[in-house]
């Protein structure tokens, strides 16, 4: 095994200077292949996210995408609206789950993709690690993983706390969107220590970043030289994406333009690149004096 081969000793991880807590058994997500994606907010996880689930979806896979977010507008081009969020729907109802049906939490978007949105609790409140796990356990509770492929958490921006590295608990693969600049990457820096640490006791492991939004590619690539990482996607700057946000859609619902057309093939191999299965990459993440030296300002 070589080195990069090796989860990298980390400090500050799971039982140094916090609890780790592991999951009840029964929660684990058997039959389907999770990822979980995370990025700097205002990166385009939701569109990437989206875009990810109706690619699968073209690939004739059943899917299920989860938005961690309080905006819960993770699945908003996949449904065409907001949907209400589990935490509450859960509130209706007095928090007694026996009461709800699917459809009271569950939306079918684009192409029969399955549409949830967990939500959060109220600013300065709560955990949105609590949130996730009430998810899962409603999905599982009404028999709605059974049936499903793929699933995808929509992560909250760049918060690395132990609430929203949660879905880290039930993920193969962990997915980084960035863009190809400073604070992108360094945020993308921070994600994988995050994921390091949860890769100490959970199965995750990181597939790799998603560039987005960006004409060129050095400096991600730079930094995944430098780390051990890997680049397996680029999404251009191009007018489109933001467009198929503005009319509610995915890129596979846009008209046939050259544009969207390039964008959909590589949605489209990048899950058939997780699909088959990603080596399991275990960078070690630069302290932020050495990130500076890499790719700060001159």
């Amino acid at each position: 095994m070589s080195p990069r081969d090796e989860i990298p000793v980390l400090k500050g991880e799971d039982g140094e200077g916090s609890v780790q807590v592991h999951q009840d058994p029964d929660m684990k997500i058997e039959g389907a292949k999770v990822f979980s994606v995370y990025g700097k907010g205002g990166i385009g996880k939701s569109t990437t996210s989206s875009n990810l689930s109706a690619a699968f979806s073209m690939l004739g896979k059943r899917v299920l995408q989860i938005g961690c977010d309080p905006k819960h507008d993770s699945t908003f081009t996949l449904t065409g609206h907001l949907q209400p969020t589990v935490i509450d729907v859960l509130k209706e109802v007095d928090f007694h789950p026996e009461e709800l049906r699917p459809e009271d939490f569950v939306t079918e978007g684009f192409n029969g993709v399955q549409c949830v949105e967990a939500g959060g609790p109220p600013a300065g409140t709560g955990c949105g690690g609590y949130v996730v796990g009430q998810t899962v356990k409603l999905l599982k509770q009404h028999h709605m993983l059974e049936d499903t492929d793929v699933v995808i958490f929509d992560v909250l921006g760049d918060v690395v706390c132990g609430g929203f590295a949660a879905p880290l608990q039930h993920a193969d693969r962990a997915v980084i969107v960035t863009a190809n600049d400073f604070d992108s990457i360094y945020a993308m820096n921070r994600i994988i220590a995050a994921v390091q640490a949860k890769s100490k006791n959970y199965n995750v492991r990181l597939a790799g970043c998603i560039c987005n939004r960006s004409d060129g590619t050095d400096q991600v690539d730079k930094f995944c030289d430098r780390v051990g990482f890997k680049r397996i996607a680029h999404m251009p700057l191009v007018d489109a994406i933001r467009r198929s946000r503005l009319m509610k859609k995915t890129l596979f619902e846009m008209p046939d333009d050259e544009d969207i057309v390039q964008c959909r093939a590589e949605y489209i191999r990048v899950a058939e690149t997780l699909w088959n299965g990603t080596e399991p990459l275990a960078p070690e993440p630069l302290p932020d004096r050495e990130i500076f030296e890499l790719l700060g300002f001159d």
